[in-house]
């Protein structure tokens, strides 16, 4: 049971935690996608590459971490969403 609150809880915490640097980032560079591609690109692997641990099977490495890595994602796709609706809004803030 504690897995499993865990696993919801940092499920959330990357969701929320991508989507303030991404609209943060979005803010300051004036780029509605550049967040996105910097999760694809550079922390994706290398939370891969930080959290892999050779006694865990690839399974199981999946199972783990796929639900927070899918939630930083959409952070970071719906930070973009939300700046491209305020930008469309006429806030020229964003």
């Amino acid at each position: 049971m504690r897995e499993i609150l865990q696993e919801i809880l940092g499920t959330l915490l990357f969701f929320v935690l991508f989507f303030g640097i991404g609209f943060i980032l979005n803010m300051l560079i004036k780029t509605t996608w550049l967040p996105t591609w910097i999760y694809v690109i550079v922390v994706l692997p290398l939370g891969v590459w930080h959290f892999w641990n050779p006694e865990l099977s690839v399974l199981a490495f999946i199972g783990v971490f796929t639900l927070p890595f899918i939630a930083g994602i959409g952070g970071a796709l719906t930070s973009g969403w939300a700046i491209r609706a305020l930008r469309r809004g006429g806030y020229k803030m964003f």
